[in-house]
């Protein structure tokens, strides 16, 4: 993946960029998309609905693409929809106007136009959106036995390596991270994060105490029927791979893990899983790395040092923690985050890149490039945000942003004006953890309130956990977990800005029923 460095000034505004760009006569040009995951084909979907006449290319690097299917409004902001993995045919089938081609992109000439493949084909357009989505962000590349997790392929070799693995090391806090602590049996897993708390990206310190019992716990093998937000697959990465690499497919999100064996190879270990807090990696060792440090390697809590001995040199790889623990094991898995996958595109051009290597865009899905656009994880908002919503790299925001970028194309090409999308007024995404539906609505962890905020909760140890924030006495966000019921009630709390002041803790009393109150 190429460097992402920052192109032009950081914090420059991007400027309106013209609504249509001419062709050289003679030329066969229309939308095209990169990316065949939830962002790109979404894209490709609404673009095919709001324009059937015109020429669509998807370049995707994989046979697969991610397509939405049962897709549900459920309150204002927030969206119900499953994810399939679908074969090329089968988006071309449903928009004759959209040609699927498996490619890997290698460059992009703006003043021409064009985009160039591995292969040698040039692709012209009059208006391209950038769906490459994010690679994993890996602690070290240089070891075989460190794995990240993004796609379908990766989840296999996964799979494989678990499969005789005794212990695994897990470092990150993430959505990856909880899924795989939460689902690995027969292994012992070591979880390492850099916060004071689990799941710190998605909740606050109670969640995370409401969650911890279920660390050492068995799995609750219970299918609830949940009535909740299904969002799996996203955006593909299309970089150009290094050589011996392979390019990788769409994201995997919350129901990733069904279907798949998370089984290690003893047996007699159920669920095992010990988190060393407030540390980050400082060093991954190879056996014989290992063996010239001379530092005694630790043993797993509820082993005895005897047998921790037996096994001590025998790991294929170990790993230095900030806080000087050592822990040998059979593979360590990378789940730290992603990084956007802007590679071929930031070569001979002029794009604006966002501090976090993310391609900037204005409120239009805009780059800084004529008649390039952008959406999901490989792009970064830069226009100033609703005080409830915020970026973050989601497969619900893949979507909203794939479809919005159609949107804002076909209208710049027809020189008309847009409004911003309504899902970009409210933060919402729900999903699942642990066996339990979360919804996460606005500011639901006080994000940039400061400390003129405050909080009101309802925990039933083993049910439901439930915060409210509030500011000025008005509803800024909201945790949910378990079926609560309550996520169309305070969305519409968050989005209306009512003075909820009188109400005080009543607003959580369970004895309410809060949602006919307020209906």
């Amino acid at each position: 993946m190429a460097d992402s460095r920052e192109v032009g000034e950081k914090g420059e505004e991007i400027a309106p960029l013209p609504p249509h760009s001419e062709q050289e006569p003679g030329r066969t040009a229309g939308f095209v998309i990169v990316g065949g995951g939830i962002a790109g084909v979404t894209c490709a979907e609404q673009l095919s609905a709001l324009s059937p006449d015109d020429p669509i290319t998807l370049l995707s690097a994989s046979p697969l693409i991610k397509s939405v299917t049962n897709f549900r409004q459920v309150g204002r902001a927030m969206e119900e929809f499953d994810v399939e993995e679908k074969t090329t045919g089968a988006l071309q089938k449903a928009c004759p106007n959209v040609r699927v081609v498996q490619a890997l992109v290698k460059s992009l000439d703006t003043d021409k136009h064009e985009v160039y493949t591995e292969d040698g084909e040039t692709f012209p357009y009059t208006k391209l959106c950038i769906c490459t989505g994010g690679q994993p962000k890996l602690i070290t590349k240089d070891n075989p036995h460190v794995i990240g997790i993004r796609d379908t392929e990766t989840v296999q070799h996964f799979q494989q390596k678990l499969a005789n693995a005794r212990r695994v090391v897990i470092v990150g806090n993430g959505g990856i991270a909880l899924e795989l602590v939460y689902e690995i049996e027969g292994c012992e897993v070591v979880w390492a994060i850099k916060d004071d708390s689990i799941g710190n990206t998605f909740f606050d310190r109670g969640a995370a105490e409401f969650f911890l019992p279920h660390l050492t716990a068995g799995k609750c093998e219970e299918k609830k029927p949940l009535k909740r937000l299904k969002y799996t697959l996203t955006e593909s990465s299309v970089d150009s791979p290094k050589k011996g690499e392979t390019a990788m497919g769409g994201a995997l999100g919350p129901d990733w893990k069904e279907g798949w064996r998370m089984k290690g190879k003893q047996d007699q270990v159920a669920h095992q899983v010990h988190v060393e807090y407030q540390c980050e990696v400082q060093e991954v060792l190879t056996r014989e790395e290992f063996n010239r440090l001379g530092q005694a390697a630790e043993h797993f809590p509820g082993t005895s040092r005897a047998e921790e001995q037996n096994v001590a040199d025998d790991w294929p790889v170990y790993v230095l923690l900030t806080n000087k623990r050592l822990y040998g094991c059979d593979f360590v898995v990378s789940a730290t985050g992603v990084v956007p996958s802007t590679g071929p595109f930031l070569h001979n051009t002029q794009f604006c890149v966002a501090p976090d290597g993310g391609l900037r865009v204005d409120d239009h899905m805009h780059t800084s490039v004529p008649d390039v656009y952008a959406a999901g994880d490989v792009c970064t908002a830069s226009w100033e945000p609703a005080p409830q919503w915020f970026q973050m790299r989601l497969w619900s925001q893949a979507r909203q942003m794939g479809s919005y970028a159609a949107k804002c194309m076909v209208a710049d090409r027809d020189g008309e004006e847009i409004d911003l999308d309504f899902c970009f007024e409210l933060f919402a995404h729900v999903t699942k953890f642990f066996n339990y539906k979360i919804v996460l609505l606005g500011r639901y962890n006080a994000q940039g309130l400061g400390k003129d905020h405050e909080l009101l909760l309802r925990c039933t140890k083993g049910l439901e956990y439930v915060k409210v924030v509030l500011q000025a006495g008005r509803m800024q966000g909201a945790v949910l977990i378990g079926d609560t019921d309550l996520e169309e009630t305070f969305e519409n709390l968050i989005i209306n800005g009512m003075d909820l002041s009188p109400y005080g803790e009543d607003l959580l009393d369970p004895n309410i029923d809060i949602e006919d109150y307020f209906d």
